[in-house]
């Protein structure tokens, strides 16, 4: 049963990242891509790394996903020009992902307990990754921090009207 769900989730995230990557609205991007982070969030949750899933659903499903958003209501990019559509055919494979989704998670959550599928899965409690992140790998946190910084500045820059 584990492997079936694997594999559905693992379909839904490799058709989710492609629909992300074809799209021409930019909102429709960022739909399919939270949709990608929410099934990589379940599939490491069925791994045996529930922090890592929470990680992946916060951040990247939460935040940075609010941060594109942002950069894309700032930039103000207009609607690509595609002929008008029906709603099911513009917002149908959304949907059908979304199932899929909601369906696995479902099969996990509600269904009987079972072993993760890795044999060696390891455990670490939030407090020794907080600490391991914080002392071993300050200086990485630190760049990120800073690339994310630079990122923010550039898209402020880019945003920016000149009034005459």
């Amino acid at each position: 049963m584990n492997a079936i769900i694997f594999y559905l989730l693992s379909a839904a995230a490799v058709f989710s990242t492609l629909m992300a990557i074809s799209r021409r609205e930019l909102i429709h991007a960022v739909v399919y891509l939270v949709l990608s982070f929410f099934s990589l969030g379940l599939i490491f949750f069925m791994m045996g790394a529930p922090l890592i899933a929470a990680l992946e659903v916060l951040i990247y499903a939460g935040a940075i996903m609010v941060l594109f958003l942002f950069i894309v209501m700032m930039l103000e990019m207009g609607a690509a020009k595609i002929p008008l559509t029906p709603f099911w055919k513009v917002w149908g494979p959304a949907v059908v992902i979304a199932a899929v989704i909601l369906f696995s998670m479902s099969l996990l959550f509600l269904g009987t307990p079972q072993t993760p599928l890795s044999p060696m899965t390891a455990f670490i409690s939030p407090r020794q990754f907080g600490q391991a992140l914080y002392t071993k790998y300050y200086l990485a946190v630190e760049a990120a921090s800073l690339l994310l910084l630079f990122a923010l500045v550039g898209a402020l820059y880019l945003g920016k009207r000149d009034n005459p």
